[in-house]
Protein backbone atom coordinates (compact mmCIF):
# COMPACT_ATOMS: atom_id res chain seq x y z
CA UNK A 1 0.00 0.00 0.00
CA UNK A 2 1.11 3.43 -0.65
CA UNK A 3 0.72 5.83 1.88
CA UNK A 4 0.11 9.94 1.52
CA UNK A 5 3.16 10.14 4.17
CA UNK A 6 5.62 7.38 6.03
CA UNK A 7 8.21 7.31 8.33
CA UNK A 8 10.46 4.73 8.57
CA UNK A 9 13.01 4.53 11.70
CA UNK A 10 13.00 8.53 11.12
CA UNK A 11 15.18 10.25 13.38
CA UNK A 12 17.58 13.59 14.14
CA UNK A 13 20.83 13.28 15.97
CA UNK A 14 22.47 17.09 15.79
CA UNK A 15 25.82 18.39 15.24
CA UNK A 16 26.53 18.16 19.12
CA UNK A 17 25.44 14.69 19.54
CA UNK A 18 22.04 15.89 20.86
CA UNK A 19 19.14 13.42 20.05
CA UNK A 20 16.20 15.36 18.97
CA UNK A 21 14.21 12.18 17.14
CA UNK A 22 14.64 8.30 17.18
CA UNK A 23 13.42 5.79 15.56
CA UNK A 24 10.00 7.40 14.26
CA UNK A 25 7.62 5.25 12.52
CA UNK A 26 4.20 6.12 11.19
CA UNK A 27 1.88 5.34 7.73
CA UNK A 28 -0.69 8.03 7.22
CA UNK A 29 -3.51 7.44 4.75
CA UNK A 30 -5.11 9.93 2.21
CA UNK A 31 -7.02 12.35 4.17
CA UNK A 32 -6.12 11.44 7.35
CA UNK A 33 -5.78 14.68 10.20
CA UNK A 34 -2.61 13.55 12.21
CA UNK A 35 -1.88 15.27 15.30
CA UNK A 36 1.53 15.51 17.24
CA UNK A 37 1.16 16.12 21.10
CA UNK A 38 3.88 16.71 23.27
CA UNK A 39 5.61 18.75 25.87
CA UNK A 40 7.83 21.19 24.96
CA UNK A 41 11.12 19.62 23.32
CA UNK A 42 9.61 16.46 22.96
CA UNK A 43 10.60 16.74 18.81
CA UNK A 44 7.47 17.28 17.34
CA UNK A 45 8.07 20.40 15.46
CA UNK A 46 11.35 18.96 14.86
CA UNK A 47 9.83 16.29 13.10
CA UNK A 48 7.16 18.49 11.07
CA UNK A 49 10.40 20.66 9.71
CA UNK A 50 12.04 17.07 8.75
CA UNK A 51 8.43 16.11 6.98
CA UNK A 52 9.00 19.98 5.30
CA UNK A 53 12.39 19.63 4.45
CA UNK A 54 13.22 22.37 6.70
CA UNK A 55 15.83 19.75 8.72
CA UNK A 56 17.59 16.92 7.10
CA UNK A 57 16.93 13.90 8.33
CA UNK A 58 19.83 12.18 9.95
CA UNK A 59 18.75 8.54 9.83
CA UNK A 60 15.95 6.51 8.55
CA UNK A 61 13.59 7.28 5.69
CA UNK A 62 10.39 9.74 4.71
CA UNK A 63 8.44 8.85 1.94
CA UNK A 64 5.27 10.86 0.23
CA UNK A 65 3.02 8.69 -2.28
CA UNK A 66 5.33 6.00 -2.52
CA UNK A 67 8.86 8.25 -3.32
CA UNK A 68 11.78 8.93 -0.97
CA UNK A 69 12.20 12.53 0.35
CA UNK A 70 15.42 12.64 1.91
CA UNK A 71 17.07 14.74 0.08
CA UNK A 72 14.19 16.62 -1.76
CA UNK A 73 14.87 20.37 -1.16
CA UNK A 74 12.03 21.95 0.41
CA UNK A 75 10.41 24.10 -1.99
CA UNK A 76 10.10 21.17 -4.25
CA UNK A 77 8.23 18.60 -1.71
CA UNK A 78 4.48 18.36 -2.82
CA UNK A 79 3.84 20.19 1.16
CA UNK A 80 2.53 23.52 2.21
CA UNK A 81 3.68 24.82 5.92
CA UNK A 82 1.45 27.04 7.96
CA UNK A 83 3.65 28.81 10.91
CA UNK A 84 2.28 30.01 14.24
CA UNK A 85 2.88 33.53 13.19
CA UNK A 86 1.22 32.90 9.55
CA UNK A 87 4.45 34.46 8.00
CA UNK A 88 1.83 37.03 6.04
CA UNK A 89 4.07 39.72 3.57
CA UNK A 90 2.46 43.09 5.02
CA UNK A 91 3.19 44.85 2.19
CA UNK A 92 0.66 42.63 0.10
CA UNK A 93 -2.86 42.76 0.01
CA UNK A 94 -4.73 39.12 0.82
CA UNK A 95 -4.94 38.30 -2.63
CA UNK A 96 -1.24 38.43 -3.41
CA UNK A 97 -0.71 36.78 -0.34
CA UNK A 98 -2.42 34.06 -0.67
CA UNK A 99 -0.98 33.96 -4.72
CA UNK A 100 2.31 34.27 -4.12
CA UNK A 101 3.19 30.69 -4.17
CA UNK A 102 2.12 29.94 -7.40
CA UNK A 103 3.55 32.95 -8.72
CA UNK A 104 6.98 31.57 -7.49
CA UNK A 105 6.07 28.80 -9.54
CA UNK A 106 5.74 30.76 -12.84
CA UNK A 107 1.85 30.11 -13.31
CA UNK A 108 0.27 32.10 -15.63
CA UNK A 109 -1.49 35.10 -14.08
CA UNK A 110 -4.88 33.96 -15.56
CA UNK A 111 -4.53 30.55 -14.01
CA UNK A 112 -3.20 32.10 -10.65
CA UNK A 113 -6.41 34.37 -10.26
CA UNK A 114 -8.65 31.38 -11.05
CA UNK A 115 -7.27 29.62 -7.82
CA UNK A 116 -7.08 32.35 -5.76
CA UNK A 117 -10.56 33.17 -6.59
CA UNK A 118 -12.01 29.90 -5.79
CA UNK A 119 -9.74 29.35 -2.29
CA UNK A 120 -10.72 32.72 -1.40
CA UNK A 121 -14.56 31.94 -2.02
CA UNK A 122 -14.34 28.90 -0.07
CA UNK A 123 -13.04 30.32 2.98
CA UNK A 124 -15.27 33.32 2.49
CA UNK A 125 -12.56 35.71 2.01
CA UNK A 126 -13.21 37.49 -1.14
CA UNK A 127 -14.52 40.91 0.93
CA UNK A 128 -11.56 41.52 2.33
CA UNK A 129 -9.21 40.52 -0.89
CA UNK A 130 -7.54 43.90 -1.39
CA UNK A 131 -6.93 44.61 2.16
CA UNK A 132 -3.43 44.08 3.97
CA UNK A 133 -2.92 41.82 6.84
CA UNK A 134 -2.59 45.17 9.40
CA UNK A 135 -5.59 45.97 8.92
CA UNK A 136 -7.47 41.98 9.83
CA UNK A 137 -8.11 40.17 12.67
CA UNK A 138 -6.41 37.47 14.39
CA UNK A 139 -8.75 34.70 12.58
CA UNK A 140 -9.12 36.31 9.14
CA UNK A 141 -5.00 36.43 9.34
CA UNK A 142 -5.15 32.77 10.45
CA UNK A 143 -7.42 32.02 7.15
CA UNK A 144 -5.52 33.68 5.02
CA UNK A 145 -2.70 31.99 5.69
CA UNK A 146 -4.83 28.66 5.25
CA UNK A 147 -5.84 29.89 1.77
CA UNK A 148 -2.06 30.08 0.72
CA UNK A 149 -1.03 27.08 2.46
CA UNK A 150 -3.88 25.14 0.19
CA UNK A 151 -3.53 27.15 -2.98
CA UNK A 152 -0.87 25.32 -3.95
CA UNK A 153 -2.96 21.92 -3.61
CA UNK A 154 -0.60 20.18 -1.46
CA UNK A 155 -0.37 16.27 -0.98
CA UNK A 156 -0.10 17.31 2.74
CA UNK A 157 -0.47 20.09 4.58
CA UNK A 158 1.78 20.76 7.56
CA UNK A 159 0.48 23.05 10.55
CA UNK A 160 2.76 24.74 13.57
CA UNK A 161 0.80 25.21 16.28
CA UNK A 162 -1.66 27.49 14.30
CA UNK A 163 -3.96 28.45 16.14
CA UNK A 164 -1.64 29.20 19.47
CA UNK A 165 -1.94 32.95 18.90
CA UNK A 166 -5.61 33.02 18.54
CA UNK A 167 -7.73 33.50 22.25
CA UNK A 168 -9.58 30.73 23.75
CA UNK A 169 -13.53 31.84 21.96
CA UNK A 170 -12.23 32.38 18.07
CA UNK A 171 -9.48 29.54 18.78
CA UNK A 172 -12.53 27.17 19.44
CA UNK A 173 -13.97 28.97 16.11
CA UNK A 174 -11.12 28.09 13.95
CA UNK A 175 -10.92 24.72 15.42
CA UNK A 176 -14.55 23.83 14.09
CA UNK A 177 -13.77 25.55 10.76
CA UNK A 178 -10.41 23.62 10.19
CA UNK A 179 -12.20 20.03 10.71
CA UNK A 180 -14.57 20.79 8.12
CA UNK A 181 -12.21 22.26 5.47
CA UNK A 182 -10.05 19.12 6.21
CA UNK A 183 -13.12 17.19 5.62
CA UNK A 184 -14.34 19.00 2.40
CA UNK A 185 -11.12 19.17 0.59
CA UNK A 186 -9.66 15.39 1.57
CA UNK A 187 -6.21 16.93 2.26
CA UNK A 188 -3.79 15.31 4.99
CA UNK A 189 -3.08 17.02 7.86
CA UNK A 190 -0.19 16.90 10.24
CA UNK A 191 -0.95 19.12 13.05
CA UNK A 192 1.81 20.16 15.81
CA UNK A 193 0.03 21.02 19.21
CA UNK A 194 1.02 20.65 22.84
CA UNK A 195 -3.01 21.38 23.57
CA UNK A 196 -4.23 18.05 24.06
CA UNK A 197 -8.28 19.67 23.44
CA UNK A 198 -6.86 20.82 20.06
CA UNK A 199 -5.73 17.32 19.49
CA UNK A 200 -8.28 15.38 20.48
CA UNK A 201 -11.08 17.80 19.05
CA UNK A 202 -9.72 18.07 15.96
CA UNK A 203 -7.19 14.78 14.70
CA UNK A 204 -8.42 11.10 13.23
CA UNK A 205 -5.39 9.74 15.34
CA UNK A 206 -2.97 11.39 17.46
CA UNK A 207 0.92 10.98 17.72
CA UNK A 208 2.38 11.66 21.60
CA UNK A 209 5.66 12.30 21.53
CA UNK A 210 7.96 12.32 24.39
CA UNK A 211 12.15 12.68 24.39
CA UNK A 212 11.82 12.39 20.81
CA UNK A 213 10.42 9.04 20.91
CA UNK A 214 6.81 7.89 20.25
CA UNK A 215 5.02 6.90 23.68
CA UNK A 216 1.77 6.00 21.45
CA UNK A 217 -0.60 6.46 18.21
CA UNK A 218 -4.19 5.89 18.57
CA UNK A 219 -7.63 7.38 17.95
CA UNK A 220 -8.65 10.62 20.30
CA UNK A 221 -11.21 8.45 22.42
CA UNK A 222 -8.47 5.13 22.33
CA UNK A 223 -5.82 7.75 23.46
CA UNK A 224 -7.98 9.21 26.22
CA UNK A 225 -9.26 5.93 27.60
CA UNK A 226 -6.70 3.37 27.10
CA UNK A 227 -3.31 4.88 27.87
CA UNK A 228 -0.39 2.45 26.94
CA UNK A 229 2.18 3.92 29.38
CA UNK A 230 3.02 5.59 32.18
CA UNK A 231 3.89 8.75 30.21
CA UNK A 232 0.53 9.24 28.30
CA UNK A 233 -1.56 8.02 31.18
CA UNK A 234 -0.14 11.02 32.98
CA UNK A 235 -0.04 13.72 30.42
CA UNK A 236 -3.30 12.43 28.25
CA UNK A 237 -6.31 13.42 30.08
CA UNK A 238 -7.22 13.81 34.13
CA UNK A 239 -5.76 9.95 35.69
CA UNK A 240 -5.21 8.85 38.77
CA UNK A 241 -2.25 6.09 38.67
CA UNK A 242 -2.73 2.98 41.48
CA UNK A 243 1.16 1.56 41.33
CA UNK A 244 1.08 -2.22 42.48
CA UNK A 245 1.53 -5.78 41.75
CA UNK A 246 -0.22 -8.23 39.72
CA UNK A 247 -2.48 -11.06 41.86
CA UNK A 248 -4.13 -12.69 39.24
CA UNK A 249 -6.71 -12.60 36.67
CA UNK A 250 -10.65 -12.71 37.10
CA UNK A 251 -12.98 -11.99 34.26
CA UNK A 252 -10.46 -11.02 31.84
CA UNK A 253 -9.58 -7.91 34.19
CA UNK A 254 -6.15 -8.21 35.96
CA UNK A 255 -6.57 -7.89 39.78
CA UNK A 256 -3.25 -6.16 40.87
CA UNK A 257 -1.79 -5.47 45.18
CA UNK A 258 -1.84 -1.83 45.43
CA UNK A 259 -0.82 0.50 48.68
CA UNK A 260 -4.93 1.45 48.19
CA UNK A 261 -5.60 -2.13 48.56
CA UNK A 262 -6.36 -4.78 45.68
CA UNK A 263 -7.68 -3.38 42.37
CA UNK A 264 -8.75 -4.83 39.18
CA UNK A 265 -9.02 -3.01 35.42
CA UNK A 266 -8.25 -3.77 31.61
CA UNK A 267 -5.03 -5.13 30.84
CA UNK A 268 -3.11 -3.59 28.53
CA UNK A 269 -1.08 -6.47 27.55
CA UNK A 270 -0.86 -10.12 29.26
CA UNK A 271 0.98 -9.64 32.84
CA UNK A 272 2.40 -12.66 34.62
CA UNK A 273 1.27 -12.79 38.54
CA UNK A 274 4.08 -10.59 40.53
CA UNK A 275 4.58 -7.99 37.60
CA UNK A 276 5.01 -4.35 38.73
CA UNK A 277 2.31 -2.42 37.17
CA UNK A 278 0.10 0.71 37.05
CA UNK A 279 -3.64 0.82 37.32
CA UNK A 280 -5.22 4.07 35.62
CA UNK A 281 -8.37 5.43 36.37
CA UNK A 282 -9.74 8.35 34.23
CA UNK A 283 -11.17 10.38 36.77
CA UNK A 284 -14.89 10.16 34.67
CA UNK A 285 -14.94 6.76 35.89
CA UNK A 286 -15.34 7.44 39.45
CA UNK A 287 -17.69 7.89 41.80
CA UNK A 288 -18.19 9.49 44.85
CA UNK A 289 -20.54 8.52 47.53
CA UNK A 290 -20.66 10.13 51.09
CA UNK A 291 -19.73 6.98 53.68
CA UNK A 292 -22.80 7.26 55.49
CA UNK A 293 -24.63 6.26 52.61
CA UNK A 294 -22.02 3.74 51.22
CA UNK A 295 -22.36 -0.10 51.96
CA UNK A 296 -18.85 -0.79 50.87
CA UNK A 297 -20.12 -4.75 50.93
CA UNK A 298 -22.72 -3.63 47.79
CA UNK A 299 -20.41 -1.29 46.23
CA UNK A 300 -17.57 -3.21 46.15
CA UNK A 301 -20.07 -5.94 44.21
CA UNK A 302 -21.13 -3.49 41.53
CA UNK A 303 -18.04 -2.39 41.06
CA UNK A 304 -16.00 -5.42 41.16
CA UNK A 305 -13.85 -4.34 44.50
CA UNK A 306 -13.12 -1.47 43.38
CA UNK A 307 -13.56 0.89 46.70
CA UNK A 308 -11.13 3.33 48.26
CA UNK A 309 -11.64 5.59 51.40
CA UNK A 310 -11.27 9.68 50.81
CA UNK A 311 -12.00 12.97 52.55
CA UNK A 312 -13.66 15.80 50.75
CA UNK A 313 -11.00 18.40 50.54
CA UNK A 314 -12.82 21.34 48.62
CA UNK A 315 -16.18 21.82 47.19
CA UNK A 316 -17.00 24.44 44.85
CA UNK A 317 -20.27 25.04 42.85
CA UNK A 318 -19.76 26.37 39.18
CA UNK A 319 -22.97 27.03 37.47
CA UNK A 320 -24.57 23.96 37.58
CA UNK A 321 -21.18 22.17 37.53
CA UNK A 322 -19.70 20.84 41.07
CA UNK A 323 -16.02 21.16 41.33
CA UNK A 324 -14.71 18.40 44.29
CA UNK A 325 -11.06 17.75 45.41
CA UNK A 326 -10.99 14.35 47.32
CA UNK A 327 -7.73 12.87 49.20
CA UNK A 328 -6.99 9.41 49.33
CA UNK A 329 -5.16 7.95 52.31
CA UNK A 330 -1.94 8.36 50.89
CA UNK A 331 -2.38 11.97 51.04
CA UNK A 332 -3.06 12.24 47.03
CA UNK A 333 -5.47 15.04 46.23
CA UNK A 334 -8.02 13.85 42.80
CA UNK A 335 -9.98 16.23 40.79
CA UNK A 336 -13.40 15.58 40.30
CA UNK A 337 -16.51 16.97 38.48
CA UNK A 338 -20.35 16.47 37.87
CA UNK A 339 -24.36 17.42 37.88
CA UNK A 340 -25.01 19.84 40.96
CA UNK A 341 -27.62 17.44 41.60
CA UNK A 342 -25.50 14.29 41.78
CA UNK A 343 -22.82 16.06 43.92
CA UNK A 344 -24.86 18.21 46.46
CA UNK A 345 -23.51 20.75 48.36
CA UNK A 346 -25.23 19.60 51.63
CA UNK A 347 -23.89 16.05 51.25
CA UNK A 348 -20.36 16.53 50.52
CA UNK A 349 -19.36 19.28 52.98
CA UNK A 350 -15.09 19.78 53.19
CA UNK A 351 -14.12 17.27 55.73
CA UNK A 352 -15.90 15.07 55.40
CA UNK A 353 -15.70 11.03 54.81
CA UNK A 354 -16.73 9.45 51.20
CA UNK A 355 -16.15 6.22 49.27
CA UNK A 356 -14.88 6.62 45.54
CA UNK A 357 -15.84 3.40 43.11
CA UNK A 358 -15.01 2.40 39.82
CA UNK A 359 -15.96 -0.43 37.14
CA UNK A 360 -13.07 -2.47 36.20
CA UNK A 361 -13.62 -2.17 32.60
CA UNK A 362 -13.02 1.50 32.41
CA UNK A 363 -9.97 1.39 34.25
CA UNK A 364 -6.72 -0.05 32.42
CA UNK A 365 -3.75 -1.73 33.46
CA UNK A 366 -0.67 -0.80 32.36
CA UNK A 367 2.99 -1.72 32.85
CA UNK A 368 5.24 0.36 35.27
CA UNK A 369 7.78 1.15 33.13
Amino acid sequence: MIYDLELMKVGKVYDNGTTAVAGFDLAVTKGEFIAFLGPSGCGKTTTLRMIAGFESISSGDMMIKGIRMNDVPAQKRPTSTIFQNYALFPHMTVRRNVGYGLAVKGMPKAEIDAKVDRILATLGLEDIAERKPERLSGGQRQRIALARGLVVEPDILLLDEPLGALDANLRKAIQNELKLLQKNLGVTFVFVTHAQSEALALSDRIVVMNQGRVEQISPPHQLYTRPNTPFVAQFVGRNTIFAGTVKGSEGGMTVAETASGTLAGKPSAAFDGGAHVNLVVPAEAIEVVPAQEARRERIAADFGGNVIDATISRFDVVGHISHLAVTLPDSRSIALEGHVEKYRPDAFAVGSQVVLSWSPEQATVIPAH
